[in-house]
């Protein structure tokens, strides 16, 4: 959530206008804090800051290089955490310039601490600056995030990456702009990044220089496939069948992964229903064998890999956006789809009436295309999404569910908006830690975000 700062001339002079001025007499009076909602212009003298009272958690970290895609890495760290400080890794992919200089990179962060602030918190914004000031003996201050990372070298930009844990490893599918799809495994990775040296990642008052990341030696990939007709964004691993992937690209074609021994079982025999680019794919996350996908052609469509594969699209949702559909989330309790379009639509899909203008949902807050959206981890009727307005909408369905909703209604801002998170350029994907609750991560061209809001 962002506030207006009107005629600061420094942070600590904002104040939230719920609260007087102590010296009406006084002609430098503190400024007021107002809401500030997308869309509304800002006059010459006003400028935006978060507001500390609304995040738990607010930190954020720059790679250097753009990392438009990554995924969150499974730890043994326990489920459900509470407790500060957090730490949680991640594994995302470069899209630098020269193909050569593209890396698939191993994070780890560590020391995320709570950032809210009260309201009437400002006395104690001294020793908090002060503690920060404090360094160890490698110049890291003990109260300040810290990032650590291992990177491997990745030919072409990463266009997506999805990580999975199978035996007793951690892999990582890349699909590359080059038209492969590779799978690395990540395990040694994930030893180097709890010895390598930190870098210090920023939150609301603590700044840190770009790091570059340049991947040492020529690691291989542990299996590589080629057979894609052209480069694709579209992946993803089953959540049952530990090792089984499906990976789609930008011609429209299909294809299912089965782990074998020595590698993956992939027929080449195409899934095609698609006219256009496959943009998507999600596993059904409680039936082995089904999943959806979203296309360039405005389709919506679930398939069951068992049946041969012209025949292994079951239900399609024609014209489900009025434009590309970019992104699907699967809900992971109820039979519910999730979809965003580059109409700005975010769209929620009953399985049990899966058809055509059969939408249970429908909301029109985005004003650019949608590039990510995802359902909370274990609230069924929570969920995220993110574009190209540079914001992060955070939903709740529960607080209303009209199915008949007109395009006039759906103008206004919406009840179940509970939170909208700003600050970041042109958002790429975001992500639900599913061991740290109501904790969001997401990318942009500006870098990562990790936080959690007081609203989920």
């Amino acid at each position: 959530m962002l506030i207006l700062k009107m005629n600061a001339e420094s942070e600590n002079e904002c104040m939230d206008t719920t609260e007087e001025v102590e010296d009406e007499n006084t002609e430098n009076k503190p400024p007021k804090r107002i809401v500030y909602l997308p869309g509304q212009k800002l006059d010459e003298n006003e400028m935006l800051e978060h507001d500390p009272s609304a995040y738990v958690m607010l930190h954020e970290a720059d790679a250097g290089t753009p990392c438009l895609s990554f995924d969150i890495i499974p730890d043994n760290l326990g489920n459900s955490r509470d407790s500060f400080p957090h730490s949680c890794y991640l594994v995302t992919g470069t899209q630098g310039l020269k193909k050569k200089d593209n890396a698939i990179i191993v994070m780890k962060f560590s020391n995320l601490r709570k950032t809210q602030k009260e309201k009437d918190s400002e006395d104690d914004s001294e020793s908090d600056t002060s503690s920060e000031e404090e360094t160890d003996v490698d110049g890291i201050s003990p109260n300040i995030p810290i990032m650590n990372s291992s990177a491997i070298q990745h030919f072409g930009c990463v266009n997506r990456i999805r990580a999975c844990q199978y035996n007793n490893t951690i892999l990582a599918a890349s699909w590359s702009e080059l038209g492969r799809v590779n799978i690395w495994d990540l395990k040694s990775h994930l030893s180097a990044v709890e010895k390598r040296s930190t870098i210090q990642v920023k939150s609301i008052r603590n700044k840190h220089k770009k790091e570059s990341y340049k991947a040492q030696g020529n690691e291989k990939p542990l299996f590589s496939f080629s057979g894609h007709l052209q480069e694709g964004y579209a992946m993803d691993w089953s959540p049952i069948v530990p090792g089984m992937l499906i990976t789609g690209d930008c011609s429209s074609n299909i294809h299912a992964w089965s782990p074998r021994e020595t590698g993956w079982h992939i027929d080449l025999r195409p899934l095609k229903s698609h006219t256009k680019s496959v943009e998507d794919l999600q596993w059904s996350p409680n039936e082995n064998n089904v999943f959806a996908s979203c296309s360039v052609d405005k389709s919506i469509k679930i398939w069951d890999i068992r049946a041969v594969p012209n025949k292994a699209c079951m239900l399609t949702v024609e014209d489900a956006h009025h434009s590309d559909i970019n992104v699907i989330s699967w809900n992971k309790m109820e039979p519910l789809i999730s979809s965003g379009g580059d109409d700005g639509y975010l769209r929620i899909w009953d399985l049990r009436q899966f058809k055509k203008d059969a939408a249970v949902a429908v909301f029109k807050h985005h004003t650019e295309p949608i590039t990510t959206v995802e359902w909370h981890p274990t609230d069924s009727s929570v969920l995220a999404s993110g574009g190209e307005d540079n914001q992060i909408a955070i939903w709740d369905l529960s607080v209303e569910r009209d199915n008949e909703l007109s395009e006039e209604e759906i103008k206004e801002i919406p009840p179940q908006l509970l939170f909208i998170h700003l600050g970041q350029e042109c958002i790429k994907e975001l992500h639900w830690h599913p061991q740290i609750p109501g904790t969001i991560i997401s990318t942009a061209e500006t870098g990562f975000n990790i936080f959690k809001t007081i609203s989920v």
